[in-house]
């Protein structure tokens, strides 16, 4: 995922940045909408920390999103993959337990 995609989610990102970094309040992050360059100043900023050093807890940040989407793309392949084993032996269990025609007696 590039920063550009990053950037147009991040109001649903926020709250894992929120996380993220602790001191750096939501309401800085809302200000901040996902600039890059502005996340860095204000991590340094906040954490009183390098710029390289500010670049690669992005990375990380960006490489933990990446990795929670990919889990949850994983989750979700899987559950498909159990629904549709349960839908497959309910349907063929059903199948083979017809009840049997009886015929009526006058």
């Amino acid at each position: 995922m590039n920063w550009d995609r990053v950037e147009g989610q991040w109001k649903q990102r926020r709250g894992k940045a929120v996380n993220h970094w602790g001191k750096v309040m939501n309401d800085e992050l809302a200000a901040i909408s996902g600039k890059y360059e502005e996340l860095v100043g204000r991590l340094q900023e906040k954490f009183g920390i390098a710029k390289d050093e500010a670049r690669v807890q992005i990375d990380e940040f960006k490489k933990s999103i990446d990795n929670l989407k990919k889990s949850n793309a994983d989750l979700m392949k899987l559950q498909r993959s159990v629904n549709k084993k349960t839908k497959k032996a309910i349907g063929v269990s059903a199948k083979r337990k017809k009840p049997a025609k009886r015929k009526k007696t006058l």
